[in-house]
């Protein structure tokens, strides 16, 4: 067996082993999805409130932009910190560090909520800082496998829709409604409602995720049932194992250029999305959606999304040869960026509507985004059988990524302050459009070429 998973005997792990492989896969996807829709509850609440007129230390800078830089420096600074912890860490500490982040991110939200105003952007920071490594840590329990594209297609659709559920979910939170439904539960349901009340938008994301704390709990032990990938998975996807600083040096070495084309695309792409993701409530106001007559707009436009990017996902299972399913995999991400400059264009000639283009720009974005950290990188190790872990290839994606991202917020604000931001979002969806297509497509051409070479001096 590979270095993949904890091979503990419990009997769900034996259940897991001698079960069909159907049985396994949705056990997989449950344990996997829910672990990490529940850390988004501790992620990315505090993207529901607008802080709306109050500017930070009294600058330039608004208040809200300061708290979603400072959040996007920590798990920026994580994401380069996962690129030799997730590579290394062995398999019996994956979910003792998996508890343990969230743990650290859930103190930091209740100190979010005593500190002043100010002193919650250096909060966010320490909330952000260990969250960046949760994905590397569930990754590794599903990659290497021959379901592999099925089960991260399931663990991507979380991060999807979490974040629009987590965000329409502290946004009831603040109105109320969340302690209106503690009220009908019975003995202690009067008791938590008063406790409760009406959160403000300092305490609610530290009281979102104490609602999800004790289910992350649940899916980490189930996640660390899963059994280690068997002699077929192995021969399939070749064997996945710790990635030493050496190993890490020789696949740079091996893919640069593609790599460096990936990481351009990644770069602008994890800014997009995290523009839209963290600012989504006021582009929905902006196309004309206010709150109170759309309370689960977030939800439903995620929720589509998801469907949309699970399944183009999911059928790249169907695709058993490592080669066909690597440019899949990349056609999967050309078609994303393409998607976003037809939606656009679509919206500016009056046939696309605010709400389908804010899902559509959700679907592109993230048919483009979501392969970086799944099947990319799984088909890449299969393909080329370099030794190594994919997780390794996808924390350095994601520490250049979320670097950008803080660019791209400082940029908005003090570059185009006057500018709202639904319109500098219209303008970025056209760079990302353009730019994707191009890196993409060449990137891809690059890989290939070097998956040949591997081949030939093989043989």
């Amino acid at each position: 067996m590979g270095d993949q998973v904890s091979s503990n005997s419990s009997p769900v792990t034996r259940m897991l082993e001698r079960s069909h492989s159907f049985v396994f896969v949705v056990f997989a996807i449950f344990a996997s999805f829910s672990t990490y829709f529940c850390m988004y509850a501790f992620r990315k609440p505090f993207a529901a409130a607008t802080f709306e007129g109050e500017q930070f230390m009294s600058g330039a800078i608004e208040l809200k932009t300061a708290i979603v830089i400072s959040q996007i420096l920590g798990y920026a600074l994580s994401k380069y910190l996962g690129i030799k912890f997730c590579s290394e860490i062995t398999q019996a500490r994956r979910a003792a560090m998996l508890l343990g982040l969230v743990i650290v991110a859930e103190v930091s939200l209740v100190v979010y909520g005593l500190v002043p105003n100010n002193l919650k952007v250096l909060a966010i920071f320490f909330n952000g800082l260990p969250l960046g490594m949760v994905w590397g840590l569930v990754v590794w329990y599903l990659e290497g496998r021959r379901t592999s594209e099925l089960l991260l297609a399931g663990l991507s659709c979380s991060f999807i829709v979490s974040s629009g559920i987590v965000k329409d979910f502290g946004r009831a939170m603040m109105a109320g409604d969340v302690a209106a439904w503690w009220q009908h539960l019975p003995l202690v349901g009067g008791t938590v409602s008063s406790l409760i009340g009406d959160v403000g938008e300092g305490w609610m994301p530290a009281v979102v995720g104490l609602h999800f704390l004790p289910l992350f709990v649940l899916s980490v032990w189930m996640l660390n049932q899963l059994p280690s990938p068997s002699e077929e998975d192995v021969a399939e996807r070749s064997r996945r194992v710790t990635m030493d600083g050496a190993l890490r040096i020789n696949f740079v070495k091996e893919f640069f250029g593609a790599l460096l084309l990936l990481c351009v695309a990644y770069l602008f792409l994890t800014a997009y999305r995290d523009f839209r993701d963290n600012y989504q409530v006021e582009i929905l106001e902006g196309l004309g959606y206010p709150y109170a007559d759309n309370k689960a707009i977030i939800t439903k436009a995620e929720t589509l999304v998801a469907f949309g990017v699970v399944a183009c996902l999911a059928l790249l299972n169907l695709i058993k040869d490592n080669r066909f399913g690597l440019i899949g995999a990349y056609g999967v991400m050309t078609s994303g960026v393409l998607l976003l400059g037809g939606a656009t264009l679509g919206l500016e000639l009056g046939y696309v509507s605010g709400f389908w283009w804010v899902t559509l720009t959700g679907l592109g974005s993230y048919l483009a985004y979501v392969p970086y950290g799944s099947v990319l990188f799984d088909r890449m190790m299969a393909t080329t059988k370099v030794a190594g872990t994919a997780v390794f290839a996808i924390y350095l994606a994601d520490a250049i990524g979320y670097t950008g991202s803080v660019g791209v917020q400082l940029y908005k604000d003090l570059a185009h302050g006057e500018m709202s931001r639904l319109a500098f979002f219209k303008g970025y969806t056209w760079f990302m459009a353009i730019l994707g297509i191009v890196c993409l497509v060449s990137s891809c051409f690059i890989v290939l070429r070097k998956v040949d070479r591997l081949h030939r001096a093989r043989e």
